[in-house]
């Protein structure tokens, strides 16, 4: 097959499982290839701290998270450049009483990333002033932002409704280059793509500061109103890049509660001065490709193929056709974050 993508997936006794994509055929998803076959092909660095998001039983628990957001925190402000964060972030103080994201504290987090490392093309005077290391721990606040709201997320469902968890598999590349977005591409966009199919991939939102409108609407509510956030105001997505994100959670699409919950969404979008049914706003997740559930792994039976990606929670191989890439290295490693850092520089 010429558009077929193969992943090895590593678990720690060095069993190998392979999990077969299949691109789909549209605008985007061209450009998407082309884009993920140069990275693959010029042997990009795998983001492998920011690749399981959602997996409520990982090595990287909510203990270990939030001491990677005070360990960047404390570093930030021993850089000394001129912003200080008089913050700690705990198990406690991040989960509410109903075992959910404390979003008042979260969303805090969030403004101190957006502070400190500016917008795409607007860069504040903190990230330009700052060393490579300190960039790195910048750039971390956003990232283990993200990814502890989704642990947290799939924690709460895990006591309440295991079966709608939503596990992914977020593929990024340090530096990876983006391509603009044209006006047939926004056609993969639209209120209804926010239901994601269980290994569906999407092409991943580009890196700009701030959440998208669905974000803002589940963790801040039916009454919130934009104006009002402590994030900064909500972007478009104008540009992509070969990153992409796997779903492995179920499609929620036939179900009253979500059906429900996206009429309430789309009245939330009126309220707030925005279109619904405009594309360009950039709202739910292009699909651009699928995986072969049965060829992969035999079934198209989550709660299978869920326990078979647990214990294979690393990338180790990714081949296109004749083009490959290996990764060796893991999150774990002691120079882990060196080799992040020199990649950056």
């Amino acid at each position: 097959m010429p558009n077929l993508i193969e992943i090895d997936l590593r678990s720690r006794h060095n069993h190998v499982l392979t999990v077969y994509i299949d691109v789909e055929d549209n605008s985007l998803s061209r450009k998407w290839l082309l884009a993920l076959r140069h990275l693959i092909a010029n042997n990009y660095h795998l983001e492998k701290n920011y690749c399981w998001l959602g997996w409520a039983n990982s090595d990287r628990s909510l203990e270990y998270i939030c001491g990677e957001i005070n360990r960047s925190i404390q570093t930030i402000n021993a850089a000394d450049l001129g912003y200080t964060i008089n913050d700690i972030f705990t198990p406690e103080n991040t989960v509410a009483d109903d075992l959910g994201v404390d979003h008042n504290h979260m969303n805090q987090l969030h403004r101190y990333f957006e502070d400190l490392q500016g917008v795409s093309g607007a860069m504040s005077p903190y990230y330009t002033a700052a060393d490579s290391v300190t960039r790195w721990h910048i750039r971390q606040l956003n990232l283990l932002c993200h990814e502890h709201e989704s642990l947290v997320l799939s924690m709460r469902k895990l006591k309440q409704a295991p079966e709608w968890r939503r596990p992914s598999q977020l593929m990024c590349w340090l530096q990876s280059p983006r391509f603009a977005l044209e006006t047939e591409d926004y056609e993969l966009f639209g209120i209804e793509t926010i239901n994601r199919s269980l290994g569906g991939v999407y092409v991943g939102v580009n890196k700009a500061v701030g959440k998208h409108h669905w974000e803002v609407f589940n963790d801040e509510g039916r009454d919130s109103r934009v104006g009002e956030l402590v994030t900064s105001s909500l972007k478009s997505q104008t540009e992509a890049a070969g990153d992409f994100d796997i779903e492995w959670g179920r499609d929620p699409a036939a179900y009253p509660w979500q059906i429900k919950e996206l009429a309430e969404f789309r009245i939330w979008l009126i309220e707030n001065g925005f279109d619904p049914d405009d594309k360009s706003l950039t709202i739910g997740h292009p699909r651009v490709a699928q995986v072969d559930l049965v060829r992969s792994f035999g079934t198209t039976d989550y709660n299978i193929i869920w326990n078979l990606l647990a214990n294979h929670l690393d990338v180790y191989k990714i081949r296109i056709n004749h083009i490959e890439a290996t990764y060796e290295y893991h999150w774990s490693d002691t120079d882990y974050q060196q080799q992040q850092i020199r990649n950056m520089s």
